[in-house]
């Protein structure tokens, strides 16, 4: 479903789930908790002359080392910057008793991958009497400049 993956995130080789060790590759971000979540480049990999991954802080500074399986390691995930409704029906799940409204998330890196928005019927009313307050204020100015 995605366009383009984030350029942080490991080539799939296994499912990324909670507490599987990240493999990074050189020059990835990465967050080691083992140093309190502190993030770092990878400047160095583990290999026979070195047992352990190699960080140093993304504006330079002192290098620390992180485990070489991986598990102290997690991605630094892309921010998101917007999300855009994609031009599809939205749909109602009666047994979920949710409304379903496909969207693109928009990545700080150019990327994008498609999504579900979840509504609850609460949230659907409330975005109605949001959106037909905007449709209003539109034809509003609209009205205006004419």
């Amino acid at each position: 479903m995605a366009d383009r993956t984030s350029k942080q995130l490991p080539t799939p080789r296994t499912a990324l789930a909670p507490g599987s060790p990240f493999h990074p590759r050189l020059g990835d971000l990465a967050v080691d908790l083992a140093k309190d979540g502190t993030v770092g480049v990878v400047v160095a990999l583990p290999s026979d002359s070195s047992a352990s991954y190699q960080l140093r802080p993304p504006g330079g500074g002192v290098d620390w080392r992180a485990r070489s399986d991986g598990t102290t390691l997690r991605p630094v995930p892309v921010p998101v910057t917007h999300v855009t409704p994609m031009r599809r029906d939205a749909a109602y799940d009666p047994r979920a008793q949710q409304a379903g409204l496909a969207v693109t998330v928009h990545y700080e890196d150019g990327g994008t991958c498609e999504s579900l928005l979840v509504l609850t019927p609460a949230q659907v009313e409330l975005f109605h009497t949001q959106l037909d307050r905007m449709i209003k204020a539109r034809e509003s100015a609209q009205d205006r400049t004419r």
